[in-house]
Parts: C-alpha cells; structure tokens; sequence
C-alpha cells in the first residue's frame, strides 16, 4: 500500500490507528533516511497505544513504553555496526518479550527481523509531507495492513 501523507498531521493519524491495532507479538519495521518521520511515526503510535510517551532511544537503544493497551518496545538500530550489536542488544530475547515491537533503520537487520513483521518506508515529499509504502510480510502483519 502505497500513501500520501501531506502533513505532519496525517503521518500523526496514521501512527495513531496503528498504535490502537497494535497486540504483543507484532513488529514494525520503519525504514527511511534521517529526518523521514520515523520517530515522529512512533510517538503518535506510542499515543494510539495509550502509552508512555515516546522519544528516540538512538543513544540508548531501547527504550520500553508502559500503561497502555500494549506495551511497546521502541528500538533504534542507527548506530549499530553490525551482527556483534544485535546480538549484544538482546534482540532475539526481546523478540520473545511480551509487547509489540517498533524498529527504526530496520535495514541494517533485515536478516534477522521477524519473518511476519509490518515495514513502513517513509520518504520526504516536501517540508512536512511524506510518502508511505506499507508491506506486510506475513500473516498478522496482513491483518494489520488491511485494518489500517
């Protein structure tokens, strides 16, 4: 599915319905260059979730978000350097976590992400619109494709 999000608003609405459909379990790969809405995506889904806010863990990695619906766990793999990182993340034990998953630069672990995962490519199409491709890789990321 391809989508146009004008402003920030629409990306903010789409992060919404996603965080209110969100279950433990589901993972979404959001894929973009620096500044293409990924986190901006994550804080609104954090709020469909009814979660803590959220806020870039590019420093810490992982940042958990609690309170809501469902909790989150919000990982940032921009400054990893290769399979060593992701392996000394945890990442295998935070997949088996209890809680949906959010995973900024995606790419740099396309090998190792879920088999059944939701990716989001965001792209700038001007000074707040951005474009969305949207796949699902599986069969609960399907599901979620189709209520979004």
């Amino acid at each position: 599915m391809n989508l146009s999000l004008p402003t920030l608003d629409a990306t903010r609405a789409l992060g919404r319905k996603l965080g209110a459909l969100l279950m433990p379990g589901d993972f979404v790969a959001l894929i973009g260059e620096l500044g293409a809405g990924k986190t901006a995506l994550v804080k609104a889904i954090a709020e469909g979730a009814r979660a803590a806010p959220a806020s870039s863990p590019t420093f810490a990695l992982v940042n958990v978000y609690e309170g809501g619906r469902v909790r989150l766990q919000h990982l940032d793999l921009y400054r990893l350097a290769g399979p060593a990182d992701l392996f000394a993340l945890g990442f295998d034990d935070l997949l088996r976590e209890p809680a949906a998953t959010l995973c900024e630069w995606a790419d740099k672990a396309t090998a190792a992400l879920p088999a059944d995962r939701l990716e989001i490519a965001l792209a700038h199409a001007g000074a707040d619109a951005r474009t969305a491709r949207i796949e699902a890789t599986g069969p609960r990321a399907e599901a979620l494709l189709k209520a979004l």
